[in-house]
């Protein structure tokens, strides 16, 4: 599995921007899909989840209410919908796939099998 991660990019506080995370290789499908976030000199950290038929989702508390993850199976690609963007939302942001655990979406990196590059989030004050 290979994840391509873009759409990130400068904006200002209270704006908004849409990651997206394409996948190749069979059985998209089949996996939960995170995204997680990494600002410079902390941890990587949960964002959010979306299990394998869009049926769940589950965010961090520092997100929820403000972003949104989706995925269209049919095109292989997971999204994050990020609104009311503050600067502590400042990080690179990963997307992860999960092909182990269908039945359970994780919130820890360590659960997750295969990464995407990361694509940078910039918020201005």
């Amino acid at each position: 599995v290979q994840l391509q991660a873009s759409g990130g990019g400068l904006v200002q506080a209270g704006g908004s921007l849409r990651l997206s995370c394409a996948a190749s290789g069979r059985a998209f499908s089949r996996y939960n899909m995170g995204w997680f976030r990494q600002a410079p000199g902390k941890e990587r950290e949960f964002v959010a989840v979306i299990t394998w038929n869009g049926g769940s989702t589950y965010y961090a508390d520092s997100v929820k209410g403000r972003f949104t993850i989706s995925r269209d199976n049919a095109k292989n690609t997971v999204y994050l919908q990020m609104n009311s963007l503050k600067p502590e939302d400042m990080a690179v942001y990963y997307c992860a796939a999960d092909i182990g655990s269908p039945m359970k979406a994780q919130t820890r990196p360590n659960e997750y099998d295969y990464w995407g590059q990361g694509t940078q989030v910039t918020v201005s004050s």
